[in-house]
């Protein structure tokens, strides 16, 4: 028999959601990937680079799994657990982790690596990031596109006209070219989602903060038994992430 609605809720409130792995959601909800497989090809530019930066590396998940770090490698992130677990992480592997705000200026000398990577940052430096880029390194990055999964956030917030005007990856790829830097390539994915249960619901919004700001059980109980309602009902809520893909270079 399927857990009720309290059983969900409480296990997904309780467990931890450090980090930037979502392997808890096996089973519970779907993502569609990206057709470039970012973290492949970024694994590739690093196996080739001299000096590298990651930023907002999260938990470091994601460049761990690089099979070969540059000589130097060094992540920046700015939640504390985050920080934590990718020092654990990176550091066996020789990379330095870096506690750094995510507001200007990145702590590094000017043209101090030739590949800067990022993936789902939260905010977009351009001037930094050519800055801190030698002449003719790279900046590589997956971004977030715009109104990403705003099906499942309009549902606890209402409508978001504004907010679905920002991250437009044209408007970026135009920061990107008044920092300085040539746009290589700019792509973008619109990607299915599924959410099976109302306890992916809720880890999922505990984990990725921004999303509903200020989620909590509490506040959001009786959106929440409606949704776990309809979900019983109609199948698993389907809502659509949106990717971008960015190569710049800096000349």
């Amino acid at each position: 028999m399927d857990r009720n609605f309290d059983e969900l809720v409480a296990e997904a409130a309780s467990v931890s959601v450090d980090g930037w792995d979502f392997s808890w959601l096996d089973g519970r909800a779907t993502e569609q990937r990206p057709s470039w497989g970012y973290q492949r090809r970024q694994a590739q530019r690093l196996a080739g680079a001299r000096a590298a930066l990651d930023i907002q590396t999260g938990g470091g998940e994601v460049l761990a799994e690089a099979e070969v770090l540059p000589p130097t490698m060094v992540a920046t992130e700015s939640w504390p657990p985050n920080i934590q677990k990718a020092t654990r992480l990176l550091h066996p592997r020789g990379a330095v982790v870096v506690a750094d705000p995510d507001e200007p200026p990145l702590p590094f000398a000017d043209g101090a690596f030739d590949l800067v990577t990022s993936r789902h940052p939260a905010t977009v430096w351009w001037e930094e990031i050519a800055r801190v880029l030698e002449p003719g390194g790279i900046y590589f990055a997956q971004h977030v596109g715009p109104a990403s999964v705003f099906e499942l956030v309009e549902y606890f917030l209402g409508p978001q006209p504004e907010a679905r005007t920002k991250r437009d990856p044209g408007a970026e790829a135009a920061e990107a070219r008044t920092a300085g830097l040539e746009i290589v390539q700019a792509r973008s994915e619109r990607l299915r989602m599924e959410f099976h249960d109302i306890g992916a619901v809720v880890y999922f919004l505990r984990k990725v903060i921004w999303m509903v700001p200020g989620f909590t059980v509490e506040q959001y109980l009786d959106r929440l038994r409606d949704l776990d309602r309809e979900i019983r009902a109609n199948g698993p809520f389907v809502a659509y992430s949106s990717r971008s893909l960015f190569e710049a270079r800096k000349p």
